[in-house]
């Protein structure tokens, strides 16, 4: 989030993270003053979050385009990337003509609101299929990223609306940047960091928890979902399960 300085010609680049705990709250973990290159900045405060004990998340969300994501693998090697399906779309937009852009988007919503797994692969081909010859520097811009666009139905079905986009975070910044606008931004760097500091800790107590928070411990805890449900035992295959039905 970039916040205007009024006695500086540079602006205040914030990096924020919030998280889930194991309880299902949300929590603010980490607020900095990204005035370096943004992948050095993210490394910094990922490595801090590191330093005062915070474990390797499960799952990190966020926009494609941050430095955040080449340094996420060297700090916390087992945590899964998830790209933000509203940048994502956006994104995806960009590369096609206005024309093109309500089709699209149903399109796209047939991708990350599908019933599962399965039926948004489905939709993929369906996308590729419709805009692959014209476009395909838009469809690219999906398929390049599936696994990470897609990684959200690994988890509970109950879970998908909190981490298919950035949406708790943005809100959050929004807060933030109306009222620097009414302040006509902070008058320095250490006032732009306090000010969003207080004001995040502020909207902080009326978040609301995930819903479904008593699966949050499951997922920590490494259990695996499938089709968004919790799969009792996992180590039993398919075929296992036809020889025993049969019996």
């Amino acid at each position: 989030m970039h916040v205007n300085i009024r006695l500086e010609e540079h602006r205040l680049r914030l990096l924020v993270m919030i998280g889930v705990r194991a309880d299902g709250r949300k929590e603010l973990l980490a607020l900095a003053d990204g005035y370096r290159e943004s992948a050095e900045s993210w490394a910094d405060l990922l490595r801090d979050c590191k330093r005062r004990g915070m474990r390797a998340p499960v799952l990190a969300v966020g926009d494609g385009a941050l430095g955040f994501w080449s340094v996420l693998g060297e700090v916390f090697a087992q945590t899964r990337a998830q790209r933000c399906w509203f940048h994502k779309i956006a994104n995806v937009l960009g590369a096609l003509p206005k024309s093109a852009h309500p089709a699209a988007k149903k399109a796209l919503a047939e991708i990350w609101n599908a019933e599962d797994k399965d039926h948004a692969l489905a939709a993929v081909k369906d996308f590729q299929a419709a805009y692959g010859a014209k476009y395909p520097k838009a469809v690219a811009k999906v398929v390049d990223d599936l696994d990470e666009l897609l990684a959200f139905y690994d988890y509970p079905a109950e879970h998908w609306v909190h981490l298919r986009t950035t949406n708790p975070i943005e809100s959050t910044f929004a807060t933030v940047r109306h009222r620097t606008k009414v302040t006509k931004g902070p008058g320095s760097r250490a006032a732009g960091l306090a000010m969003a500091f207080k004001l995040i800790e502020s909207a902080q107590k009326r978040w609301r928890a995930v819903n479904a928070p008593h699966l949050v411990a499951l997922v920590r805890a490494g259990a695996t979902f499938v089709k968004g449900k919790l799969v009792e035992r996992p180590e039993e295959s398919p075929a296992i399960e036809d020889q025993s039905i049969a019996a």
